[in-house]
């Protein structure tokens, strides 16, 4: 798809829902899409979500989740975000930094301090050029059967108000991931 100039850039906006034929519509229909399937994980359903649509196509994705975590003991919330998705053919033109900001936005009128993710490897520089911080200390996640696993993905946390600041220790997140 060629985005042109003269079209105006697309933006993001709140959407109303998010089904599986609209993540099928940006990343199509394989098996693993986001390539975590591996990790044996289950995975929570996002709340909100966010999207760019270019000539009546949907090529891009946020969703957020408002979840509670444990970090060094001490008990909080986060806004878990999640299913970031952008259509293959139009990478590399902003529209994560774009989809991902509308949400973040949304995100600081929730009222936690931080934002978590969790990322593939390869990813964790696009979500360091967008603000984010690796999170230092292990992760556990809950499972479905009471199981407590180690999250094996990169967990990233970035800061939705002025003066939050992520506190060290380890990081339970009380639910299943986002």
């Amino acid at each position: 798809m060629e985005m042109h100039p003269t079209a105006g850039p697309p933006s993001a906006v709140r959407l109303t829902g998010y089904t599986k034929a609209d993540q099928e519509e940006i990343l199509g229909g394989g098996e693993d899409p986001f390539g975590v399937a591996g990790t044996g994980l289950a995975w929570l359903p996002k709340d909100e979500h966010f999207g760019i649509r270019y000539e009546e196509r949907l090529v891009a994705h946020a969703g957020l989740l408002r979840l509670p975590v444990s970090v060094d003991g001490t008990d909080t919330e986060v806004v878990g975000v999640g299913g970031v998705a952008v259509a293959p053919d139009v990478r590399g033109r902003g529209l994560a930094r774009q989809v991902v900001a509308a949400a973040l936005d949304h995100a600081r009128t929730l009222g936690p301090g931080h934002a978590l993710l969790f990322c593939r490897p390869p990813l964790v520089a696009l979500y360091e050029r967008l603000g984010w911080q690796p999170v230092d200390a292990g992760v556990d996640v809950e499972q479905p059967g009471d199981r407590v696993v180690a999250m094996p993905l990169r967990t990233m946390v970035t800061a939705l108000h002025d003066g939050a600041r992520w506190p060290s220790g380890p990081v339970r997140l009380r639910s299943l991931p986002m």
